[in-house]
Formats: C-alpha cells, sequence, structure tokens
C-alpha cells in the first residue's frame, strides 16, 4: 500500500527529472542566445570573444593603433570593442536591386553582448542620434550614417542591438524576442535548420545562404549551385581548425562543387601568388598544404588546421612606413656626388 501510494510521487520526480534533462539537451544544442534575437535573414555570424580570448588562439598580438573618431567614441563611453567586446552575432540581409537596376549593397542586423557602461552610452548615442523612439520602455537611437539610418537599442545591462535594415520592425522585433522568455526552438528558419551542422563548442560560425543567380554574388555562379547553403566553423582543439561544408540539392551537384574547389586548390599552389618571400613563409606554406576539399554526398567539405603563426600575421596590422619617398635612390645619389 505504501508502494502504490509513492508511485505517483516517484512518477512525478521523473518526469520532472526528465524535462529538465531534455530542456537542457535542447539548450545545449540550440543556436547562441544573441543570435536567436536576430530576424530572419540570409545568412548569420557568430563569434564567441570571451572563449577566443582564453583559448589565446593568436597569441600576443600588437596593440590596435585607434583613428581619431574611434579614439573619441572610446573616450565618450568607455567601451572598446577588442577589449570589451564578448559575444557578437551577425543577421546579413541580401539585398535586390534599385529603381535604376543597380545592385544595392546587403543590411546588416547585430546583436552584441558586452561590458557597457549604460549611461554613458545612452548620453552619447544621444548625442549623435537623429531622433530617439520608445519602444516597449526601450530607446531606438536614429543614427544618420551614409545615407542609412542605423537604429540602435540597448537591450540589457550587457546587450546592445543594431540594424541598419531600411525597415524599422526589424530592430523593433529584436526587442520584442528579447522580452520573451528565451527558448531553444526559437531563431530565424535558416538558423534553426542549419544550426545542427555547427560542430559543438564552435568558437566561432557562419550559415550563409549562396544563390548565384542574385545580383549580389553573379560571380559565383560559375562556381556554386544554385541555393547552396554554406556552414562554415571554427574550433579549438589545442590547434585552430577550420571547417566549411557546402550543402547542395544532389550528389551530382556536391562533386561539380567539390572538382572545381580541388582544381582552384591546385593553381593556388601551383603558382606564386604573393611573390617568393610570403610563399616561402612556412605558416602559409602549411596552411595551403592542410587544406583538404573532399564530397560526403551532398556536401562538398573543406577542411584545414591554421597554424597559430598564420593567425598572428593575419591579425597584424600592416606596417606603415613613415618615411617619404626620395626622388632617387642612394645608389643614384652617390653617383652625382662622384660626378
Amino acid at each position: 500500500m505504501r508502494f502504490r501510494r509513492r508511485l505517483p510521487i516517484l512518477l512525478a520526480v521523473v518526469l520532472v527529472a526528465a524535462a529538465v534533462a531534455l530542456l537542457v539537451f535542447l539548450r545545449k544544442h540550440a543556436p547562441p542566445e544573441p543570435a536567436r534575437l536576430l530576424p530572419g535573414a540570409d545568412g548569420f555570424v557568430y563569434v564567441n570573444l570571451r572563449w577566443i580570448r582564453r583559448a589565446n588562439i593568436g597569441g600576443q598580438l600588437p596593440a590596435v593603433s585607434h583613428d581619431p573618431e574611434y579614439q573619441q567614441f572610446i573616450e565618450a563611453t568607455g567601451f572598446q570593442f577588442e577589449r570589451d567586446l564578448e559575444e557578437a552575432a551577425f543577421a546579413i540581409h541580401y539585398a535586390g536591386e534599385s529603381p535604376g537596376g543597380k545592385p544595392t549593397q546587403p543590411r546588416f542586423s547585430e546583436v552584441f553582448i558586452a561590458k557597457i557602461h549604460g549611461d554613458r552610452l545612452r548620453s552619447y548615442l544621444k548625442k549623435i542620434s537623429g531622433s530617439v523612439e520608445d519602444y516597449r520602455s526601450v530607446d531606438i537611437y536614429s543614427i544618420p550614417l551614409e545615407g542609412r539610418t542605423l537604429r540602435v537599442a540597448i537591450l540589457g545591462v550587457d546587450t546592445i542591438a543594431a540594424s541598419n535594415h531600411d525597415d524599422s520592425f526589424v530592430i523593433r522585433g529584436i526587442i520584442d524576442r528579447s522580452r520573451k522568455m528565451a527558448s531553444p526552438f526559437g531563431g530565424p528558419a535558416l538558423l534553426r535548420q542549419s544550426y545542427k551542422y555547427v560542430p559543438f563548442a564552435s568558437l566561432a560560425w557562419a550559415i550563409l545562404k549562396v544563390d548565384p543567380t542574385a545580383s549580389y554574388s553573379k560571380s559565383l555562379d560559375f562556381v556554386f549551385p544554385r541555393s547552396a547553403v554554406v556552414v562554415a566553423s571554427i574550433r579549438y582543439l589545442g590547434t585552430v581548425h577550420f571547417r566549411a561544408e557546402a550543402f547542395t540539392a544532389s550528389e551530382d551537384e556536391a562533386k561539380r562543387l567539390t572538382e572545381q574547389l580541388n582544381a582552384f586548390l591546385k593553381i593556388f599552389q601551383a603558382i606564386d601568388i604573393n611573390g617568393p618571400v610570403q610563399s616561402s613563409d612556412p605558416d602559409i606554406k602549411q596552411f595551403f598544404d592542410n587544406l583538404k576539399i573532399e564530397q560526403h554526398k551532398d556536401r562538398a567539405v573543406l577542411t584545414t588546421i591554421v597554424p597559430h603563426g598564420f593567425i598572428r600575421k593575419a591579425l597584424a596590422e600592416p606596417p606603415t612606413s613613415d618615411a617619404a619617398p626620395t626622388e632617387n635612390p642612394p645608389a643614384n645619389d652617390a653617383k652625382k656626388q662622384q660626378k
């Protein structure tokens, strides 16, 4: 009798535990929260700078030089991107053609997780904005920028949203999603469908829809098949592993794409594209030697291991020469003096 009385309690405990385990599993395999707040788009990019810094992938990088406008921004807000930004998620909106038939530039929406000084940032945004709109107790700052309007909203103590999309409802949608309970099933359709192919513990990843027939990418129609989706990722497993998968509509399309990419790779490996100094660089040579392009059914898969030295060279600022060029080289000047 005692067992029968306790049976409903035990069943309830088991069901609760199973529900909690399911939620933990779903959240573990769900896209990061900043990405789930983004609107529907044609491409998504995510970077976890917090873990990239902990992994110290790039080693000790040189200090980043600041132009005057960026330095003024730092002094006004106390925010420095390379130091305070922790997570960043981007939505890419492919644009069509203008009334004149010319392709327009893509639009972007972003969600940032960062260490911010709320009052200082609000004061700065109010100063440079053309107007401020209150939406659901959140201020939307409309900033005129290069012929467009950049809309910025501070969603919380560490979360900022921005969008230069022409439709003001894009930034409002981000605010609406931020006010709802976080759900592992949330997020744009393309993100939900393709995020399962992002390897676990990726520090950065991108999901991009490729449509060679669109005006923005007509130069790709001889490489990518129609409406392919590319999923690229970076993981740190003692070394940096890069992986990119192009999902096609059939195995024949994947085979053609794999053959074309391998042909391009052979061309890069055969010709000296950067001159004798750069081509002899061991990090660059190792990067291209590690590249592999294979077909896995309806996918073309590119993988490589990126040397640490290659990353440092890619992130380092190019050397600048303060010396003004002379009209005659030193050798010519010496000859003139001898005459």
